[in-house]
């Protein structure tokens, strides 16, 4: 009877096994399907592929055929090919000239007319973010608060901001750096912020540069947009990692890498950044380096923001996730304090909004918000 028992208790224990082992092979190939359905909707078909010396992989994808279109609102949607105005400068205002910067894939080739260069996304690349769902997104806390300070968020901020009015873009020049970044799940950028809304009816318009390890793997400054209808909750992404913004320029690519970096004491660069809206068709524009159009935000995609902002803002952004239990020591900007002057500390230079009269113009009453001064 014992023998019985025993054997009995070991065909249990061998079933369970197999149980736990089938049931393993399942999850792996369901999240192994998950995967290739995921790069299949990211990567589009390109008329010709570009191999970057950054690693990077750029497919040259028909403009109609964008990810962008896959979005249930813009299913009918007309490409605009460029603005239908540009703002205009205030008589009194005279522009420094920036340094053009270019993206590093460029080196090897370029995207024919009438396609735009998309970075591609790898599997493992997918494999880095704790899940599929969050792969290119912020978090719900992406927005600066600028009234009260919640340490356990994970986000600081240093960041100036004009509020309570009608804003209809911004132009913004800011310094470029390499910064050192702590983990691969934190990240170092410098952008610009055209919001409206609060808490989950939250519209929000975003570019800038970015170092940001987990989703990009590796430690290049990048040129990045984001978007979201309901305050980081559900809707948008970094780049073009999910349908919504419309690329147009067949010269850069949303999440390529820069060819220069400020260097201390050294030569400077700028991201030259103008968000504006085209009051004729409702769309939010984006150009670079004073001259290059890369895309929009079609208004449709937006709530509040379909009519105008009523927040800019400009700054730095770096997660904390107090690696040890201790601060991160990621950097913002170029990891030097303001009072040390140019060359040394980052900066954010020629600061404008376009106002209703479709004009840049100096901002009025700015506020300072930063969460951690030391």
């Amino acid at each position: 009877m014992m023998k019985m028992a025993g054997f009995t208790v070991a065909l249990m224990v061998i079933a369970v096994t197999i149980t736990i082992c089938v049931d393993g092979n399942e999850s792996s190939n369901h999240r192994e399907v998950k995967i290739l359905r995921h790069l299949k909707r990211l990567n589009k078909p390109g008329l010709k592929y570009i191999e970057s010396e950054d690693e990077d992989v750029i497919d040259c994808v028909p403009i109609t055929n964008q990810p962008a279109f896959d979005h249930p609102l813009l299913k009918d949607h007309t490409i605009q090919m460029r603005p239908s105005f540009n703002p205009e400068r205030d008589s009194t205002y005279t522009k420094k000239e920036a340094i053009a910067i270019t993206q590093v894939w460029r080196k090897n080739g370029e995207c024919p007319k009438n396609t735009v260069p998309i970075r591609r996304t790898k599997k493992e690349d997918l494999l880095r973010p704790k899940s599929i769902k969050s792969f290119g997104r912020k978090s719900h806390q992406s927005i600066p608060r600028t009234t009260t300070f919640d340490p356990t968020l994970g986000h600081q901020y240093a960041v100036m901001s004009v509020r309570n009015g009608k804003f209809y873009g911004t132009e913004v020049a800011i310094n470029l750096w390499k910064p050192y970044v702590q983990i691969p799940k934190e990240f170092s950028l410098a952008q610009t912020w055209v919001v409206s809304g609060n808490g989950s009816t939250l519209n929000s318009i975003e570019a800038g540069w970015q170092v940001y390890p987990e989703l990009y793997n590796d430690n290049n400054p990048r040129l990045f947009v984001y978007w979201t209808r309901d305050g980081y909750r559900k809707t948008g992404c970094y780049n073009l990692l999910c349908s919504g913004f419309v690329q147009t320029s067949n010269r850069y690519t949303v999440g390529g890498s820069f060819t220069t970096v400020s260097r201390y004491r050294g030569t400077q660069y700028d991201l030259s950044i103008l968000i504006w809206k085209d009051r004729k068709t409702g769309n939010w524009w984006l150009k670079i380096n004073d001259k290059d159009v890369i895309g929009y935000w079609p208004g449709s995609l937006f709530t509040s923001l379909g009519r105008e902002a009523t927040r800019v803002e400009w700054g730095g952004e770096i997660i904390n996730s107090r690696t040890g239990g201790r601060h991160t020591t990621t950097d913002m900007g170029s990891g030097h304090f303001a009072d040390e002057g140019f060359k040394k500390a980052s900066y954010f230079r020629n600061l404008m909004i376009v106002d209703g009269a479709n004009t840049l113009r100096e901002p009025k009453r700015l506020y300072l918000f930063a969460d951690k001064h030391n």
